[in-house]
C-alpha cells in the first residue's frame, strides 16, 4: 500500500501493516490555547486569568487519542501545518500510539488553533481556526481507503470541510464499517447525507437543538429530538446530555432509553464529548455484539472520568486508570 510523497508538501508514510485497525478517525487537530479565570468575560471585557497552558485538542484528534488509550489500534487521517503546531502534534499521536502516515502536512496554512476560556465552574467559552484542517482533501482521503475499508469503526466530525466528513463516511459505510458521526461544531444546514450515512449519530443538546429547531434541556425534549433525528435516517441517536447523561434510540425501536451518569465534581468539561465518542467507538468496535444502551453507559463513565481534570486530552483516562468492569 502506497502513499504520495511530496503532493502538496504532504509527507504521507506507505502503510506497513498486516492488522487491520479498529479505529479509524477522519477529522481536526487543534492545538489549544488554554486561560483559566474564575468567570468567563463579558463582552468588551478584559480581565485577569489565573494560569495558561498549550496542550492538544480538535474534535477528531481528541476522539482518536481517547479511543488509543483505551486500547483500541487507532489511525488519524488529518492535515496539520508546515510549523512546530504541527511537529509536536504529530509526535503526541505517536506517543500515544495512534498511526500517523495519514497525517499529511501543508504549507498553506497554519495548524488549528483553538482558544479556550474556562471559568473557576469549568464552564468554557472556545473560539477556532480550522486553519489546515480545512485542507485535507478528496486525493488524501482516496489514499486512506485500504485502511478505511478494513477498519471496525470510522468516526467523522465538522472541523474539517463537510464535504471530506462525507465522503470519508460513504467510503466507510460502502465497505460495512461502522459509522459514527459527530456533527460538532453544528451548522443548521447540515446535508441530509450525514443522517443516512450515520450507523450512530451522537451529537450533545446544543446541537441537537440546533439541528431539530426544538429546545433541548431536558431528558424528555432530548427523547423528542432523539425520534425526530432517527426519523431522518440513522441507525442510532444518542444525544449526551452533561451530567444527565445521554439519550439513546436505535432503530426500529420507538422507545428511547435514558442512561444516567454517575454524579462528580467537574473541574473542566473541556473535551468531555469527544472522550464519550472515542470511548464509545472502542467498545463498539471491541464488543460488537454489546447493546447501544451499554455502550453509551460505559462511554458516560469514561468521560465522566475526564471532567474531573484540567484539559483536554491530558484528562483522558487510559484502560489502567478505569476499573476492570469496563472492561
Amino acid at each position: 500500500m502506497h502513499g504520495p510523497l511530496n503532493r502538496n508538501h504532504l509527507m504521507f508514510i506507505p502503510v506497513m501493516t498486516e492488522e487491520a485497525f479498529d479505529v479509524i478517525v477522519v477529522g481536526s487537530c487543534m492545538t489549544d490555547l488554554v486561560s483559566q479565570s474564575a468567570r468567563l468575560p463579558k463582552e468588551g471585557e478584559t480581565i485577569h486569568g489565573h494560569n495558561f497552558f498549550i496542550g492538544f485538542g480538535g474534535k477528531g484528534a481528541n476522539q482518536c487519542i481517547q479511543a488509543a488509550r483505551l486500547g483500541a489500534k487507532t489511525a488519524m487521517v488529518a492535515k496539520v501545518g508546515n510549523d512546530s503546531f504541527g511537529d509536536s502534534y504529530t509526535q503526541n499521536f505517536k506517543d500515544n500510539g495512534v498511526y500517523t502516515g495519514f497525517v499529511g502536512r501543508t504549507s498553506e496554512a497554519a495548524t488549528g488553533v483553538a482558544s479556550i476560556i474556562v471559568n473557576d465552574a469549568g464552564e468554557n467559552a472556545i473560539v477556532i481556526v480550522a486553519g489546515a484542517n480545512m485542507k485535507l482533501n478528496k486525493e488524501e482521503l482516496q489514499d486512506a481507503l485500504p485502511v478505511i475499508s478494513s477498519a471496525k469503526v470510522l468516526i467523522c466530525q465538522l472541523e474539517i470541510s463537510p464535504q471530506m466528513s462525507l465522503r470519508a463516511l460513504r467510503m466507510a459505510q460502502e465497505n460495512k464499517v461502522t459509522t459514527i458521526f459527530n456533527p460538532a461544531p453544528a451548522i443548521p444546514d447540515l446535508d441530509p447525507d450525514f443522517y443516512r450515512l450515520s450507523d450512530v449519530f451522537c451529537c450533545n443538546e446544543s446541537e441537537a437543538e440546533l439541528l431539530t429547531g426544538s429546545s433541548v434541556n431536558n431528558v424528555e425534549e432530548a427523547r423528542c429530538a432523539t425520534r425526530e433525528l432517527l426519523r431522518r435516517g440513522c441507525g442510532a441517536v444518542i444525544i449526551t446530555l452533561g451530567a444527565q447523561g445521554c439519550v439513546v434510540l436505535e432503530a426500529p425501536e420507538s422507545t428511547s432509553k435514558h442512561v444516567p451518569t454517575s454524579p462528580v465534581s467537574a473541574v473542566d468539561t473541556t473535551g468531555a464529548g469527544d472522550s464519550f465518542i472515542g470511548a464509545l467507538a472502542y467498545y463498539v468496535a471491541h464488543y460488537p455484539a454489546m447493546r447501544l444502551e451499554e455502550v453509551a453507559r460505559r462511554a458516560g463513565q469514561v468521560a465522566a472520568v475526564s471532567v474531573q481534570s484540567m484539559g483536554t486530552q491530558s484528562s483522558y483516562p487510559h484502560k489502567r486508570d478505569l476499573g476492570a468492569e469496563l472492561f
